[in-house]
């Protein structure tokens, strides 16, 4: 029963799926997007995975994955390793539609190359727009108490957190609607040159279902198997999701959850309360070209002065990644901090980090001025 996906979904999600650590990219709408101060609610009606088993259970293994040879070892490994019932992972695995769109997205040549002239330009034109930033502030708005808590908590500002969740997946209003189950077995399946890794996140998957209380075929998410508004994969999200809510349930479709979790993983990874995250930097001459760039680079202050760069910012730091990116008016360097590389720790692309660090500079800026404009002021009448 192979199931395609619709060309739309499939050029939505050929350039967007962000899975914590893999590359930019993500899929298309489940959810509805809300866009107004006056709703109790900004960003999504909330997606909820049913729960409970679903009645899957088979005496053999049947659907579009019987004949398959990994499926059966997969499925012993699950029993033995793991204690699954037999029946239930032959039925549950018997209802698993291969995702024929899913391999066709994978399966396109990739473009090779040095990058275009205007790259940086057009990868943040797709973030950075009005719509994109006006709902940031209004996402900040609503969740202000638990985007707080979580900076109280874990040390991330509430305008990267809010930036996270909004080049993800716009806020929840893009969390993907491919079955989750689904897309990894596809991949695992059949795709051998990611098989191994996919194969993990399956096994990884069917864990936290089984934690949470999820019905395996119910989550759906991107292509590759991210699952919500923060787009982890499974090992992230048993790894660093948490129950920020408190109802007993790591629920990453769940908003309150979904700003801890992100706030967790970056606190995991290093971030630095109150570091900078990144700055402009003006050159002088051309020698920049020769230099090593990207968030893995390292230089001091000092070399790059030497070679005519100088930030155009506080820096908090002595040794710095220089980076470097293509407008079509010509190079734009940047300086990165420890905050930043911490940032490409979600997703390893300097052009995605540089894009949620704008982005949240530009949404709080827009949150302050909503609370000038919304909280209420106190007026004072002399006695004459």
């Amino acid at each position: 029963m192979s199931r395609s996906i619709s060309t739309a979904l499939l050029v939505t999600s050929a350039f967007m799926l962000t899975a914590c650590g893999s590359n930019p990219q993500k899929t298309s709408s489940n959810s509805v997007q809300v866009s107004s101060l006056d709703s109790p609610e900004i960003g999504v009606v909330e997606y909820r995975p049913r729960t409970g088993t679903g009645g899957y259970r088979a005496s053999r293994l049947g659907g579009d994955y019987a004949g398959y040879a990994a499926t059966r070892q997969f499925v012993n490994k699950m029993v033995d390793q793991h204690g699954f019932s037999r029946s239930y992972m032959n039925g549950l695995f018997s209802k698993v539609d291969r995702q024929d769109g899913v391999l066709e997205i994978l399966n396109r040549p990739s473009r090779k190359g040095p990058a275009r002239k205007g790259s940086w330009t057009r990868y943040r034109d797709i973030f950075m727009t009005e719509r994109r930033m006006r709902e940031g502030a209004e996402f900040m708005t609503t969740y202000r108490k638990e985007l707080n808590r979580a900076y109280q908590q874990y040390g991330v500002p509430p305008e990267y957190i809010t930036a996270i969740i909004g080049v993800e997946t716009s806020y929840g209003g893009n969390i993907g609607k491919i079955p989750v189950l689904d897309a990894l077995a596809t991949i695992a399946f059949d795709y051998p040159r990611r098989s191994k890794y996919f194969t993990k996140e399956l096994e990884q998957f069917l864990l936290m279902t089984r934690e949470e209380g999820f019905d395996p075929k119910s989550p759906v998410g991107s292509y590759a198997g991210a699952m919500g508004l923060g787009q982890f994969m499974p090992s992230s999200f048993r790894r660093y999701a948490v129950d920020f809510d408190g109802n007993g349930r790591r629920d990453l479709w769940n908003t309150v959850d979904a700003i801890g979790s992100v706030a967790n993983y970056f606190s995991a990874h290093g971030w630095q309360k109150g570091g900078e995250v990144a700055v402009p930097a003006s050159f002088t001459s051309t020698s920049y070209r020769s230099m090593k760039t990207g968030y893995r680079s390292k230089h001091s202050l000092g070399s790059l002065r030497k070679a005519g760069i100088r930030p155009n910012g506080n820096v908090n730091s002595d040794r710095v990644s220089l980076l470097k990116y293509s407008t079509y008016d010509g190079d734009e360097l940047w300086l990165g901090m420890h905050n930043f590389y911490v940032i490409t720790r979600y997703n390893h692309s300097s052009k995605y980090a540089l894009a949620v660090h704008q982005l949240a500079q530009e949404v709080k800026r827009r949150h302050d001025r909503l609370r000038v404009a919304w909280e209420p002021q106190s007026v004072t009448k002399e006695a004459s």
